[in-house]
């Protein structure tokens, strides 16, 4: 945000000091400033030291090539000059400096300095606005003040204490250009050609050189229509009056261009350049004409530092930094030269019209217009069109060959944890047998988490309560006991109980795990799950083809799928395959996963897949009520709790290895017992086959083709259009915003379109386009 300090000396002087000294706080959102008021006291020493350094600046420098039109004004005796060292140079330097900030830590100026610091941030854009009565105290370098240390985008300005505004005509404006009126004057002893380059160098800016003009020439151009900049090169003194030499035989006072420069600044004329010696006294007489903004050089200025100044300078404000933070940057950037060149970076200062908006160079192209920013030039459409098409068919080859895969798999959980909590499953009851429960059997034989004799009794107790299903996620590939023969029983003839078994893997699991000897395969499914590269669950296993040859365990349908099977066949709905081998269940058609799916470009899609559509409410182990096996035993819950639901039994102690990572486990420790992803399962398929909730879908490849070019024509027309690169990363943030708001509102749908390709084609394409455009516009 850009903020204006106006700071009034008032009267006063060096001597005397500054009894009223007043701050305006002015901010771009509010009408009216805020105010604090303070005082500075008398400081001749920072006078005499001033006009020390002054003397031994300009003895130091007298041999160097000013852009002074009077060279002898600066000379001193030979004599002097030999005893004038560069460490006595600098020592001054430094002694002024303490001083300066000495005089502005003072008591009497304290409450400005820190109500403004209590206001202000040090990423604001600050324009500081120095004014007084006295000519001598605005000759400091105000740049020096520790205050712009700890504000690295503020920068100083200097004003006469009375201001006011022009009376403008505001001619229309057609060409969307900045016209520049380029004085080159008499070019003695200095390179004024290198000025001349770097002018026209400028994107959107029609220039206009008159080289050593008489006043004649130089009036009537004043005098024509819609100069946006006043530039001058050559000598120039503010000696006495400001003046500037056209030729070798025509110096000029501004008083001498009175008129022709009041019609400039009526017709539009905002800044004056002048890239001169000892500029203060011509910025001086120019603001008595009310110019808005004026660049000149506070003392005598050495070539070399003029020429990168203004080089440095025109290139960050052409490319759509403010006039201040631009004036700073080439400011500063003259520091490399100061071993040559000691105290550059105090030379260069704004004048500024407190009543008068500072613009930027966008501003310029259309000022008169009213326009913010330049039209957009419909010519280099096809540009953005191929560009942008180039960089979509780039990320398209790339996620093909699976090198975002992992990016935006992260983004698909970041998606899931971002999606509003649901209500828990009221069908499903978990059963967890926990380390308590465990100890609870005490030395009753068992080979694994349950004894005989305890399933037993869980079993009874189960059944007495009339469930529609019990889905015993627990391994018994061994025989019951001789010993419970009612066990083998009920395990055998049991129409609601489902047990599992695990299939065999080539390469973890050659052998597999068998089922219980007493359980019918009509009653037994597959435990297995499908885990991506990360060890994360997104993908629910419903079905695959049984290889006997391989492995024990041979059923087609996995637990979950038998379980949900078993509950809505009591509810009048049987398992219907499509002619593509997808799975339907009423009116829900259980679209399989294919080798390339959303954002998977190589996966084992064996069997029958689908993404899995978590239940969070508010954890992944919340997808149902939960009671420990002990208080089923000891009658601890309600009778109600277990009628016609679905029972899932399952280990949760810390023991077993049977623990998962999911979308929403933030750290690979934050993992989740496999007996609540099966219930995550079940859940799935029953809310989908009677509640109609949503199962995850994906687009085809060349919806997904067609998404990723969109975003990406988007970003290169975005650059295209904005060309101020603070307006252009505020509407990428917001198309960014909006792409995962859309992606997000389509998966709390059921869809699961690309977010990380839309985001990188996006930037890629506004970066590439506006290289490109800024290539062109440095090429002109």
């Amino acid at each position: 945000m850009s903020k204006l300090i106006v700071l009034n000396l008032g009267k006063g002087n060096l001597y005397q000091g500054f009894p009223t000294v007043i701050a305006q706080l002015w901010q771009t959102d509010t009408p009216n400033p805020m105010q604090f008021t303070g005082g500075l006291p008398a400081a001749p020493q920072l006078e005499h030291l001033y006009q020390r350094w002054q003397k031994l600046y300009t003895a130091l420098y007298a041999s160097l090539g000013w852009r002074s039109h009077n060279i002898s004004e600066f000379e001193i005796d030979e004599e002097d000059v030999t005893h004038i060292s560069q460490t006595e140079f600098e020592n001054v330097c430094q002694e002024l400096q303490k001083c300066l900030n000495i005089w502005l830590n003072s008591l009497a100026f304290l409450n400005i300095d820190r109500k403004l610091r209590t206001q202000l941030l040090p990423t604001d854009e600050i324009r500081c606005v120095i004014t007084a009565e006295c000519d001598q105290v605005l000759k400091l370098p105000w740049c020096l003040w520790h205050f712009f240390n700890d504000y690295p985008l503020a920068e100083i300005a200097l004003s006469p204490p009375e201001y006011a505004r022009a009376i403008k005509t505001n001619p229309r404006k057609t060409n969307g250009k900045v016209r520049i009126l380029a004085i080159l004057g008499d070019s003695h002893h200095i390179d004024i050609e290198k000025d001349q380059n770097l002018l026209q160098q400028l994107p959107n800016a029609e220039l206009k050189f008159l080289v050593e003009p008489n006043r004649s020439q130089l009036t009537e151009q004043l005098w024509g229509s819609g100069w946006d900049i006043l530039f001058f090169a050559g000598h120039s003194s503010s000696q006495g009056k400001g003046r500037m030499v056209l030729n070798s035989d025509e110096t000029l006072t501004i008083d001498q261009l009175k008129y022709g420069l009041q019609k400039a600044i009526a017709q539009g004329l905002q800044l004056a350049i002048f890239n001169s010696c000892d500029g203060l006294g011509i910025a001086e007489d120019l603001a008595d004409l009310h110019l808005p903004q004026v660049i000149v050089m506070r003392e005598p200025v050495p070539d070399r530092v003029a020429q990168e100044f203004l080089k440095h300078f025109l290139a960050a404000f052409s490319q759509g930094q403010t006039l201040y933070t631009a004036v700073r940057e080439a400011r500063e950037r003259l520091q490399s030269l100061e071993n040559d060149f000691p105290c550059a970076t105090w030379l260069p200062v704004i004048c500024q019209n407190p009543s008068e908006i500072s613009p930027t160079w966008q501003d310029l192209c259309g000022q008169q217009l009213g326009l913010k920013f330049s039209p957009p030039n419909l010519r280099q459409l096809p540009i953005v069109f191929i560009g942008s098409s180039i960089v979509a068919l780039s990320i398209v080859l790339i996620r093909l060959i699976g090198g975002l895969q992992a990016l935006e798999l992260a983004a698909f959980d970041q998606l899931m944890r971002s999606r509003p909590k649901e209500q828990s499953d009221p069908r499903l009851l978990v059963v967890t047998v926990t380390d308590q429960d465990i100890q609870a059997q005490g030395q009753e034989p068992r080979q694994g988490s349950l004894s005989d004799k305890y399933l037993n009794l869980l079993l009874t107790k189960l059944e007495q309560y009339q469930p529609a299903a019990i889905g015993l996620d627990i391994y018994r590939d061994f025989p019951v006991s001789a010993n419970q023969p009612e066990l083998a029983k009920r395990m055998q003839k049991s129409d609601r109980l489902i047990a599992i078994c695990k299939r065999a893997d080539p390469e973890y699991d050659p052998t597999g795990i068998s089922p219980p000897p007493e359980i019918p395969e009509a009653r037994l499914g597959f435990s297995d799950f499908v885990q991506d590269n990360d060890s994360i669950l997104r993908r629910h296993l419903m079905a695959m083809t049984p290889n006997p040859i391989s492995s024990t365990c041979t059923p087609t349908y996995a637990f979950s799928t038998r379980l949900a099977f078993l509950y809505l066949q009591s509810r009048g709905i049987t398992a219907k395959f499509t002619p593509n081998w997808d799975l339907q269940l009423g009116n829900k058609t259980f679209g399989r996963l294919h080798k390339r799916s959303g954002s998977y470009q190589s996966i084992d899609a064996q069997g029958s897949q689908i993404l899995l559509n978590y239940r969070f409410s508010p954890s992944v182990p919340a997808i149902a009520p939960q009671v420990t096996m002990s208080q089923v035993l000891n009658g601890q819950i309600n009778p109600n709790a277990l009628k016609n639901r679905i029972i899932l039994i399952g280990v949760t102690s810390n023991s077993s290895s049977d623990y998962w990572s999911t979308p929403y486990s933030k750290s690979p420790l934050e993992v989740v017992p496999g007996i609540f992803i099966q219930a995550q399962m079940v859940s799935q398929i029953i809310s989908a086959a009677l509640d109609n909730r949503p199962l995850l879908w994906t687009w085809t490849q060349w919806w997904e083709i067609g998404w990723i070019w969109y975003w990406s024509l988007t970003g290169g027309l975005l650059a295209w259009f904005f060309r101020k690169s603070t307006y252009l990363i505020i509407v990428l943030a917001i198309a960014i915003v909006t792409l995962f708001g859309l992606c997000l509102i389509i998966l709390i749908q059921g869809g699961w379109i690309p977010l990380v390709p839309p985001i990188i084609s996006l930037l890629v394409s506004s970066i590439q386009i506006t290289c490109i455009r800024t290539k062109i516009a440095s090429d002109r």
